[in-house]
């Protein structure tokens, strides 16, 4: 009688861009928006924890973000004071983030938010201003954004992938993200004989990105 093949069991790290995660489970998941960030932040382990499997070991889940906006602007068709810090959204990226802490191998990498002082259209108004359905004068204080920018975070994957790759803390790397931008450190994972799996959570992925996972 044959006996079944059997894989030892490899340690695995689970790398998720915070951006990029709570963006896809939100369209995939939490369309109404009904989730609390703790109820989110659970869903997030229980889904890293799904690529380590039973028989595998977790190295750790890190988890990169940048703390929510927090200042205090004044809307420029309203001109209303707006106090980020009493936002939704704020209160539910703190709640992730804070959960996330208590969380058993979970590490947190903070990146920093870049204010460029400058409010946005978003995109469907845009078009419906481009093609005359729409008068400027008739926009109203939801249409706009304030345009904020992560800074360092693509930076923080990058060092991190390579540092698990060249000191050999880990057989395999997962990573939550579509950022093509990874395209040089996952060459670098595998040519040093790293498992590297990317989760796209149901995103469209560049080829070039796909070329270089496993």
């Amino acid at each position: 009688m044959k006996q079944k093949n059997s894989f030892p069991p490899v340690k695995i790290a689970v790398l998720i861009d915070g951006g990029f995660f709570v963006k896809r489970f939100n369209s995939l998941y939490n369309k109404d928006r009904k989730m609390s960030g703790a109820q989110v932040a659970d869903y997030l382990y229980t889904m890293a924890m799904k690529h380590v499997g039973n028989s595998n070991t977790l190295y750790r889940i890190f988890y990169y973000d940048c703390l929510p906006l927090d200042k205090k602007v004044h809307n420029p068709i309203s001109k209303k004071l707006v106090d980020f810090s009493l936002t939704d959204e704020y209160k539910f990226r703190i709640d992730l983030l804070e959960t996330l802490k208590r969380k058993r191998k979970v590490a947190l990498r903070i990146g920093t938010l870049k204010d460029n002082h400058n409010w946005q259209i978003y995109p469907g108004r845009v078009k419906e201003l481009l093609s005359g359905k729409k008068k400027l004068e008739d926009l109203k204080d939801s249409e706009i954004y304030l345009d904020v920018q992560q800074k360092g975070i693509d930076m923080k994957i990058g060092v991190d992938i390579a540092t698990l790759t060249l000191k050999k803390f880990v057989d395999t790397i997962v990573l939550f993200s579509g950022d093509s931008d990874f395209v040089p450190a996952a060459k670098l994972a595998r040519r040093e004989g790293i498992d590297f799996i990317l989760d796209p959570m149901q995103a469209n992925v560049e080829p070039q990105l796909f070329e270089h996972v496993d």
